[in-house]
């Protein structure tokens, strides 16, 4: 940790979770009665979740920037006489998460979205429901959406489901498993677990509306209770979930920052002439996201935590700075747990000296578009290296040609513009064509950033 940077840093507060947002939002539309939440981002994404969740009953009304009073579902998810038309336009989160949450509810419920959506696969749910007697009618490619669920409810007992290509697919069983009819034991199969830590906000997020899970780990031969911090990554056949039947409670809520969406000023101050800070991120927060500093801090990066004038609550401010040599270094990591950061590290590695090597990532193939391949190509017309395996990406960085306009393509990928826009921060003109992509998850993204780029000229 460093002692406070000499040079004023720029001050950014940061954005809603995203995340955590869904959740919240998915929570409160589960609980009877009313809740409250502040805090909420709005953005693309979100505001598909609240429609999704509208047709199968639940009630949203804006009350302000970020504030919303929802009206929860009386009997859980249902469609009615008809079939609830479930749009989730290009947010893989909305089409997971409910996929799972609907299971448990009454009806038919139609899932579909923008092309690309129909390019994302969703048959690992299916799967594991199967044996729940849940339906998925596949209208094309079996497998991926457009997709029909049918069901009748959960009735409880044992299910297992893999996690190679996304942890959303065992957050959407937890959200609905509470609504079974029976107790449910949820099991890990197949080979890995990638994206672990969004488990642990699922986690958190059902705490938070009164139906905790009991998590348990294999130990000697035998499963025992363990406490639900305390699992930090897992390993198939050793962890699995038992969640009682129950009610959602309720509640008032504030979401906290998001990591993902911070990491860009956080790189930012990593790579430009001046600090940044970020204001409104949980220092102990569980997004797998504030890996991010520790990735930085391991380029060298200079790290330091204060106390905001708010106190209290996401009232700390992290401030990040250049290293006091300079310049970056490479490093070799594993981001398996943390795959919404690859775009950050990777831009980021461009201006480090010696070679960064990105591993575990081959589920970024099935993002809003392939992206290892996308940045591999995108980072080459910079100058620098980018090579790809099926699940690595490499990056040998190479002098950045200052006052040369770059035109990036962003595939439609949110991600993929705001990665890339660090390179405005080593003077190359960084264009894009398709800027406005950055409202699936940061609206506010490009005023923000604006004052990032007029605070490091």
């Amino acid at each position: 940790m460093m002692t406070q940077p000499a040079k004023a840093a720029i001050l950014i507060s940061a954005p809603a979770s995203k995340s955590m947002s869904h959740r919240a939002l998915i929570g409160a539309a589960l609980a009877p009665g009313e809740s409250r939440l502040a805090g909420v981002l709005e953005s693309v994404d979100t505001t598909h979740t609240m429609g999704c969740l509208t047709a199968c009953g639940a009630g949203f009304a804006r009350l302000g920037a970020g504030e919303y009073l929802v009206r929860g579902m009386r009997h859980g998810p249902e469609s009615g006489d008809g079939v609830a038309d479930l749009d989730v336009c290009e947010s893989g989160t909305t089409c997971r998460l409910l996929a799972g949450v609907v299971a448990a509810g009454r009806g038919r419920f139609r899932i579909h979205g923008a092309p690309r959506m129909h390019e994302r696969p969703l048959g690992e749910p299916a799967r594991a429901l199967a044996a729940q007697g849940v339906r998925f009618l596949w209208e094309g490619k079996p497998g991926y959406p457009p997709v029909t669920i049918e069901t009748s409810g959960l009735p409880g007992g044992d299910i297992d489901v893999r996690l190679e290509e996304s942890s959303q697919y065992l957050s959407g069983i937890l959200l609905t498993a509470p609504l079974a009819k029976s107790p449910l034991t949820i099991g890990i199969s197949g080979t890995k677990a990638v994206s672990w830590p969004y488990v642990s906000l699922t986690l958190q997020t059902l705490r938070d509306f009164g139906v905790p899970a009991v998590v348990e780990a294999l130990a000697d031969g035998r499963f025992e209770p363990v406490e639900q911090d305390s699992v930090t990554r897992a390993e198939p056949g050793r962890l699995r979930f038992l969640v009682q039947p129950g009610t959602y409670q309720p509640r008032t809520l504030r979401v906290e920052g998001d990591w993902s969406n911070a990491s860009y000023f956080l790189a930012a101050g990593a790579v430009g002439r001046r600090p940044v800070t970020l204001r409104g991120l949980l220092r102990e927060s569980f997004q797998g996201d504030r890996a991010i500093l520790d990735i930085l801090a391991a380029m060298g990066a200079r790290i330091a935590w204060t106390m905001g004038s708010s106190g209290g609550m996401g009232g700390d401010e992290v401030t990040i700075a250049p290293p006091a040599s300079g310049s970056l270094r490479g490093v070799d990591v594993d981001m398996g747990a943390c795959p919404d950061l690859v775009p950050t590290v990777a831009v980021a590695a461009c201006f480090a000296q010696g070679q960064t090597v990105i591993r575990n990532v081959a589920h970024l193939r099935i993002k809003e578009c392939d992206r290892l391949e996308t940045l591999a190509g995108e980072i080459a017309k910079t100058g620098c290296a980018a090579a790809m395996t099926q699940d690595t990406l490499t990056i040998t960085p190479a002098p950045l040609p200052a006052g040369r306009r770059i035109e990036f393509c962003s595939r439609g990928d949110h991600r993929m513009v705001m990665g890339p826009a660090l390179f405005g921060l080593s003077g190359i003109d960084a264009a894009f064509d398709n800027p406005a992509c950055v409202a699936k998850s940061f609206p506010a993204f490009w005023d923000l950033w604006a004052a990032v780029l007029a605070g490091q000229a």
